[in-house]
């Protein structure tokens, strides 16, 4: 079924395209009768050319699109090709030629009626979707020409995003009202027609795969229940015609070469509310592969080369590893800098014996070195902010995984919505330009809320973070809460080029008091920490924090260790850290790995001595259909000495959305005889999560999880039996106000006094 376009509103002047090229054949062919045509030194010179009524387009640029030229012998065929030239830019409704005869020659005399000017753009009919949201989807605005080919552009546009949405019978005529002589209102009649779905897929043909199986490698899927989250159950043109080249693809790599898939056939249900899609598959013979062979290669070994594929003799025929292979094979050469290099496929067929076999050829090119690197887009982030995060300079050597390395670095900046970075060849100086492209989003956040916990019951939270201050990548925090158990103040600023060296500095002051069932704590401190990157993917960072801690209202029923921490006590340290962190994107990681020692030393003047350390190592993993399995496991162990305890405020808590999801605060540790959560000098913590996409277009993922670990002290033995384990779902939403996490927590084996599960959520970064 097609949608239909009516033609244009008849008001538009001058009638069709037959009456002007009548008019213009008779003034040519009435000028020309006395003109011969047998040589060009017979034809009469052109003296001058006139253009009239044009306003909106300069005569300037009218001759520059003109064979015929002043001085020039006269030539139908030059005036001709003026006359498509000119009616090809699709300004002009009409265009006249007159000729005249002027000092021993010809005056040629081009009259011009330019297409009318839309000073008026509206919609009409359209009531699922506001017309402001359908102006966004159009490239026409007020101001327009009236082109004929551009309106009709912009009615399949519209026509597209309605199908998108499901109105797959949708339909749109443009109406052009003429206003004056050079101005006309558009309007778009839309009717939108019920919202179709998809009822059922039916593939047919199919006898090596299944149905589930070809179904699976589709985007376009069947209405179900919880399509109105996902987006599903829609039909879209351009995305069945991705569907019949992924089943191809998925036929191919299981060795059928001359597999065909049909266009689907649709067949509307009698409400026409419900599309019927039948999917044909002619699947042919399976093939394996016969010879292997690699020419053309000289800067690697034919050994080097075949240790990076996996097609072999033997195997059955697989299209996906084959492109995969000649991918490796690419890459090779364009990490030593032949950013030119490419290899082309040779499938000789042999159909009786079901065979193909395979010649790789390779073109090596030059060595090609970085040119210029321009950088566009950013307004307010400085150049060298985006630079200084390129792994190659003017003049290296061209490596396509340092441009990859680079994209990453640009991207985890987290300043922009976009990036792009495209390599441009100049082949004759074998230099490779590089393109950096980036659209800037809002890097500064402005908080205000509230909440509660059982904990701290009424909860009000302000923050303003700004992570791109004065476009130098200054990351400033001024953060406060209040509730009625606690009061927290926290301001710190973090640069991470500090006076343009490759050296991160920090600081920050905090003042914070939190009510304790038995006791009240009132922390004042701040620090100062420096960074450095080590290599291109290890780091180290230290940090040294001066804080006073007061223990204070200490109740006459708490435990010894609590009242032995009553009174003030200064705590001067140092805190030393190195990491090693390759995921490709630290909000939405999808593959690599972040692996951390975190360790503090306590005593450098002060009251308080105690050692501190914590490994934390945390490993992603792709999965099938654009899922990740993460895990994540973490041990720390705090102790003090020089004859100190260690404090209370420096032990282990776990409990909670970063440590066990579905216990509370400090459960998943020691509990004195008084029932106080009293924390450990050690914790062993597993995460093991599988995220999967949920919708796509607003970045929203569900995620499944298993915890498992707790926290020790002498009394409370690091051991299986101490171990607790929890397990849930959640959301998380990388949305425009920070990272979301939803998570429901199950506590597998609850003990008395807790519940048996737990929601929480935070917006801040993911853990």
């Amino acid at each position: 079924m097609s949608n239909t376009i009516a033609p244009l509103n008849q008001s538009m002047r001058h009638g069709n395209k037959f009456h002007i090229f009548a008019a213009i054949f008779f003034y040519i062919s009435f000028f020309l009768l006395s003109v011969p045509a047998n040589s060009a030194e017979a034809a009469p010179l052109v003296k001058i050319i006139e253009i009239k009524g044009n306003r909106k387009i300069s005569s300037s640029t009218i001759s520059s699109k003109m064979k015929s030229r002043a001085g020039l012998p006269f030539s139908k065929k030059s005036v001709q090709d003026d006359i498509k030239s000119l009616y090809s830019i699709g300004y002009f409704d009409d265009i006249r030629v007159e000729i005249e005869p002027f000092e021993g020659g010809v005056k040629l005399i081009y009259v011009f009626t330019e297409k009318p000017t839309i000073v008026s753009l509206d919609f009409q009919g359209n009531k699922e979707f506001e017309t402001k949201d359908l102006k966004e989807k159009i490239t026409i605005t007020s101001g327009a020409i009236a082109n004929l080919s551009l309106i009709t552009d912009n009615v399949q546009r519209i026509i597209s995003f309605y199908q998108s949405e499901g109105y797959w019978l949708v339909r749109v005529v443009p109406i052009i009202r003429e206003i004056s002589e050079d101005a006309a209102a558009l309007t778009f009649q839309v009717e939108e027609g019920p919202k179709v779905t998809i009822k059922r897929i039916t593939i047919e043909g199919n006898k090596a795969l299944s149905v589930k199986e070809i179904k699976k490698v589709m985007k376009t899927k069947e209405r179900w229940l919880f399509s109105f989250l996902t987006g599903s159950g829609i039909y879209k043109k351009e995305q069945i015609r991705q569907d019949v080249a992924r089943i191809k693809e998925l036929y191919q790599s299981k060795g059928y070469i001359y597999v065909a898939v049909s266009e689907p056939k649709i067949r509307l249900s009698p409400d026409k509310k419900k599309i019927f899609l039948t999917i044909s598959i002619s699947e042919g013979d399976q093939y394996k592969i016969g010879e292997v062979r690699i020419k053309g290669n000289k800067v690697f070994s034919d050994s080097e080369l075949y240790d990076q594929i996996e097609i072999a003799s033997g195997r059955i025929f697989n299209r996906s590893t084959l492109r995969k292979d000649i991918d490796k094979i690419i890459d090779m050469y364009m990490d030593r800098g032949y950013a030119r290099a490419d290899v082309n496929p040779l499938i000789d067929v042999n159909t009786k014996a079901k065979i193909a076999n395979i010649t790789l050829s390779i073109t090596e090119g030059g060595i090609y070195k970085i040119g210029r690197i321009d950088i566009t887009g950013n307004i307010k982030t400085r150049d060298k902010v985006i630079r200084r995060e390129m792994r190659l300079d003017e003049g290296d050597i061209f490596s396509k995984k340092l441009i990859k390395r680079s994209y990453q670095r640009i991207n985890n900046l987290n300043y922009f919505e976009s990036v792009d970075v495209n390599p441009t060849p100049r082949v004759e100086e074998q230099l490779m330009d590089i393109d950096i492209k980036v659209k800037e989003k809002l890097t500064g956040m402005l908080s205000i809320g509230g909440g509660y916990s059982s904990v701290d019951k009424v909860m009000v939270m302000g923050e303003i973070t700004q992570t791109n201050l004065f476009g130098k990548g200054l990351y400033l925090k001024l953060k406060a809460d209040f509730s009625s158990r606690r009061t927290n103040y926290n301001i710190s600023l973090r640069d991470p080029w500090f006076m343009n060296k490759p050296i991160s500095a920090s600081i920050g002051i905090y003042k914070e008091k939190f009510d304790y069932t038995d006791y009240d704590k009132e922390a004042m401190g701040g620090n100062i920490g420096f960074g450095k990157e080590l290599s291109e993917y290890v780091g180290g960072n230290i940090m040294y924090r001066l804080e006073e801690v007061k223990i204070t209202d200490v109740s006459e029923n708490a435990s010894s260790l609590i009242r032995e921490q009553e009174g003030s006590k200064l705590t001067s340290s140092i805190s030393p850290s190195v990491w090693r962190d390759t995921r490709d994107n630290y909000l939405d990681t999808a593959t690599g790995s972040r692996n951390a020692l975190y360790t503090t030393l306590a005593g450098l003047g002060g009251d308080n001595y105690f050692v501190k350390g914590v490994v934390d190592s945390r490993w992603y993993f792709p999965v099938i259909w654009e899922t990740t399995f993460s895990l994540r496991g973490r041990y720390g162990y705090a102790a003090g000495y020089n004859g100190k305890e260690l404090p209370l405020y420096e032990r282990f808590y776990v409990g909670g959305i970063n440590t066990i999801r579905g216990l509370n605060f400090g459960e998943g540790g020691p509990i004195n005889e008084e029932g106080e959560k009293t924390g450990g000098t050690e914790e062993l913590i597993f995460n093991i999560e599988y995220i999967f996409p949920i919708v796509d277009d607003i970045k929203l993922k569900g995620v499944l999880f298993f915890d498992y670990g707790g926290a020790f002290d002498k009394d409370h033995h690091l051991s299986f039996d101490n171990m607790r384990e929890t397990a849930g779902a959640g959301l998380r939403w990388l949305s425009p106000f920070g990272p979301i996490r939803l998570e429901w927590g199950f506590n597998i084996d609850p003990k008395e006094g807790e519940s048996g599960d737990k929601f929480e959520f935070s917006l801040g970064g993911l853990f």
